[in-house]
């Protein structure tokens, strides 16, 4: 890997880390999530780039083998910071109307899917998959909006298949295993969601 790249993702990862380690920084105050062994939240503005280069760098240690992980690594890493802007837009707006019921609260989680979606859109097209030359336009745009809603329905799909149709499995409780069936659901999404942005950029 030239130094060119090595510069670029460790960049990339830096601007990605920074914006998901601040906003879950934040989100823990604003939640009162309770500290693990007091450590301070904050240190995620920190380490959080550092976790995005080395994801990054498994996934080229794993493209070895299998070539997709050479973006997947990077792919990952913009979706958990794609997660975060989410969350924070959505909790930005709660704290600052004290609304969190619809109506208002489906407006505000609209607002807060097209920020996540254009952070996808803009580290995807220019890290990811380094499409910043191509000239797609709306087509492109318009596109990749398809396939994140795809996406988001295999995501909601699954999940629920999961927890209506599949008993927990040993003693967890419906709440835990409700998380579960959102890790499946999430997981799934991620997979479908890269082959989606791996075919508009034709990589």
């Amino acid at each position: 890997m030239n130094n060119s790249k090595i510069k670029k993702d460790l960049k990339f990862s830096l601007i990605a880390g920074l914006i998901t380690g601040f906003i879950v920084w934040r989100l823990s105050i604003f939640l009162e999530i309770p500290e693990f062994f007091n450590i301070k939240y904050y240190w995620l503005i920190l380490g959080t780039p550092v976790l995005w280069f080395l994801g990054v760098n498994l996934g080229y240690f794993l493209g070895q083998f299998i070539k997709p992980f050479n973006q997947f690594g990077r792919f990952s890493a913009v979706g958990f910071t794609n997660a975060a802007v989410d969350f924070g837009i959505l909790s930005l707006l709660i704290f600052l109307t004290g609304i969190a019921v619809m109506p208002l609260y489906a407006v505000f989680k609209t607002i807060s899917f097209i920020g996540a979606f254009l952070n996808s859109y803009v580290f995807n097209k220019y890290w990811t998959f380094e499409a910043g030359r191509s000239h797609g336009g709306l087509k492109e745009f318009f596109s990749l909006g398809g396939v994140v809603v795809f996406a988001w329905l295999v995501n909601v799909g699954t999940a629920s298949l999961v927890v209506h149709f599949i008993d927990p499995i040993g003693n967890l409780t419906p709440e835990a295993w409700a998380n579960v069936g959102a890790v499946v659901g999430s997981a799934t999404a991620l997979l479908v969601s890269f082959g989606g942005f791996k075919k508009v950029f034709n990589k």
